[in-house]
């Protein structure tokens, strides 16, 4: 019978069982097997090694490390993965992307959004969807941000509890509130990925050529249109709250008229309200909970929530850009503006947690306008194409900063990696 012990790591092994070594090292100095000791798992900010053969095991500890957080969009992603001389440029930029992510520099988390948009995509020369997420979550090291609902929910409520307790209404951002799991973390040598896609795909894609149909039709109006830039966020600022509160009481004047179906197709938002009023006393008349919450949405701690105030700014922005002149060409705007509406929540929702982001020309333009100054106020680099020597200088800085600790580790963690730390 096998006895059970408690490993140097705080795991219960097998006495007498032998470990799976993943990189043999050599001999064990324990049993003096011949080529059977080596690293068993990377766990944390440790190297398990362990033999073949015997019940040796030890611990190595691996120094800190800080990752910087990279957001690749749907843009980058497919360019590097068609390849071609067309693409080289993006081809390119993904290598550095890989060697800076196994030196444990970086993390470029993938999100329900690439998703989404990678389920939508048609295929290339004989390359499906399916390729495609194979090869975004192979870039990203499986290292992936929340659902997008999640995190939109995460702001909104981090901000109503500011707004109850009387907090300042600036809001404070924690990585852990986007990201999955520790970010500073060594990467293991294998993840577990567990699909699951349950949304309408045809659905999805007539709904996105049918928002910029829409976008591109709006132009014109704005050609002439006379609100003032603050006007126009201030209008975008209460059309959110409006999407929130009325979802919740259609859902609400359901249930009060015996449809249960509205337990469960209500729109996500329609959970907003529903959970804020957790938050206020229950012996609280409905009406007074409802005007509480409008208070919040009427407030500079709503306005302040990071989504809503980069959303809020990029629609007014883009059209000032329009009313100035840009995309008078409606035909190259619609090509240019095709990913639109998911380069927007991309970026207004994951922007603010990450150190870098890589987007489309167009968008790149669009957040660095004054109006917006994605950098300036999340301290965000913003890349694309226009500025992609940039790109491989910040990159470099990782690379050059890297201490002898930090490239002893990954020469002990990962000892069968082609990847040069010198």
């Amino acid at each position: 019978m096998f006895s059970s012990m408690m490993s140097e790591s705080g795991k219960f092994l097998l006495a007498d069982a032998p470990m799976l070594v993943t990189h043999i090292l050599g001999d064990c100095p324990a049993c003096k097997g011949k080529d059977c000791f080596g690293n068993v798992a990377v766990y944390r900010d440790y190297v398990l090694r362990g033999c073949q053969h015997c019940p040796h095991e030890l611990t190595v500890w691996l120094p800190e490390v800080n990752k910087k957080v990279l957001y690749l969009d749907q843009f980058f992603f497919s360019g590097a993965f068609r390849g071609g001389e067309a693409n080289a440029r993006f081809v390119g930029a993904a290598e550095r992307v890989k060697k800076a992510a196994r030196l444990q520099l970086l993390v470029a988390p993938y999100s329900s959004i690439h998703e989404d948009e990678t389920r939508q995509w048609r295929g290339y020369d004989g390359l499906n969807h399916v390729d495609l997420l194979a090869f975004i979550k192979n870039v990203s090291h499986g290292s992936e941000f929340h659902q997008d609902y999640h995190v939109e929910e995460t702001q909104v409520f981090k901000a109503w509890s500011a707004f109850l307790k009387g907090e300042p209404p600036e809001y404070v951002l924690e990585r852990d509130d986007a990201i999955e799991g520790a970010l500073d973390e060594w990467d293991s040598y294998y993840r577990v990925d567990v699909d699951g896609y349950y949304k309408d795909i045809e659905l999805k894609r007539s709904l996105k050529a049918q928002s910029v149909d829409e976008l591109i039709s709006t132009f014109d109006d704005w050609q002439v249109s006379t609100e003032s830039f603050e006007q126009d966020v201030a209008l975008e600022v209460a059309e959110t709250a409006k999407i929130y509160l009325n979802t919740y009481i259609t859902k609400l004047t359901r249930l009060a008229h015996g449809d249960y179906a509205a337990l469960g197709d209500s729109p996500i938002v329609s959970q907003v309200v529903e959970q804020m009023l957790h938050w206020l006393p229950k012996d609280q008349p409905l009406d007074l909970q409802l005007r509480r919450c409008v208070d919040f949405f009427k407030s500079e701690h709503f306005q302040q929530v990071p989504n809503l105030y980069i959303s809020a700014r990029i629609y007014p922005t883009l059209k000032e850009m329009v009313k100035r002149g840009a995309y008078a060409n409606r035909k190259l705007a619609r090509k240019r503006l095709n990913g639109f509406f998911e380069d927007v929540s991309h970026i207004s929702l994951y922007a603010p947690y990450c150190d870098a982001f890589f987007m489309d020309q167009p968008m790149a333009e669009l957040v660095s306008h004054p109006n917006i100054d994605l950098q300036g106020r999340y301290g965000v680099r913003v890349f694309s194409l226009n500025n992609l020597t940039q790109f491989f200088e910040w990159i470099d800085e990782l690379e050059s900063s890297m201490s002898d600790d930090h490239k002893a580790g990954i020469e002990t963690a990962y000892p069968s990696r082609n990847t040069r730390v010198g």
